[in-house]
């Protein structure tokens, strides 16, 4: 899953994205209330954490117009300020949850877990069922047949992919856009290492390559 973080302190921006890296999502950051907002209207994000007070356009005026344009994405608010009426203020331009700052990583983290659960429950069974490949894309768990199979962070990000595009091919550059950043400088090869890995833990035909294009998962093996 894909997260855009819109907060102005660097440092806390930067340390809210190396950590929910770690969980592996891609996350990108901005650090201007104008820019959040081109990039959250134009990106393919799954959740955002937005600042209220930005240079450019605050949090309130930029969770509106997303909401006014028919973005549905969840937006969790970040604030300093405290009270009631910044609470209701708010949640009354749109956004899904409320987190007043100093706040603990551990208790935003579980905000954001608890906001792409209910975010995809509202769309669909967050349980996919491939074959004898069972997905649980909320819990993060996967099953082979009966047997649980254990993934890293990003080993899931990757195969979340093609299970959320069954039968679909999908490329390396699209995999490293969602599954990275687009600001990821690295060996694009990482992708391969993650597929061979995958394979060697889930079976190796369950992910099929196809020539000059890509990958595709193959739900009846």
């Amino acid at each position: 899953m894909r997260l855009l973080i819109v907060e102005d302190e660097q440092r806390l921006a930067r340390s809210l994205a190396a950590g929910l890296t770690a969980e592996g999502y891609a996350v990108d950051v901005s650090h201007d209330g104008r820019e959040g907002l081109h990039l959250a209207s134009e990106g393919t994000y799954d959740l955002l954490i937005l600042d209220i007070m930005l240079p450019g356009m605050n949090g309130y005026r930029v969770c509106a117009a997303l909401r006014a344009a028919g973005h549905e994405l969840p937006i969790l608010m970040l604030t300093a300020k405290d009270g009631e009426y910044d609470e209701a203020e708010g949640l009354d331009t749109g956004a899904d949850d409320y987190l007043t700052k100093p706040f603990s990583y551990v208790v935003l983290l579980a905000r954001v877990k608890a906001l792409l659960r209910r975010h995809a429950a509202a769309g669909r069974s967050p349980v996919h069922r491939l074959g004898g490949l069972t997905v649980d894309t909320a819990a993060r768990r996967v099953w082979r047949e009966e047997e649980e199979v254990p993934l890293t962070a990003k080993e899931f990000a990757v195969l979340e992919q093609f299970v959320l595009r069954p039968g679909e091919v999908v490329s390396k550059a699209e995999i490293l856009e969602h599954v990275w950043d687009f600001a990821y400088e690295g060996d694009p090869n990482i992708v391969e290492v993650y597929i061979s890995t995958l394979r060697r833990k889930l079976g190796a035909a369950l992910l099929v390559t196809v020539r000059g294009a890509g990958y595709r998962l193959e739900a009846g093996r």
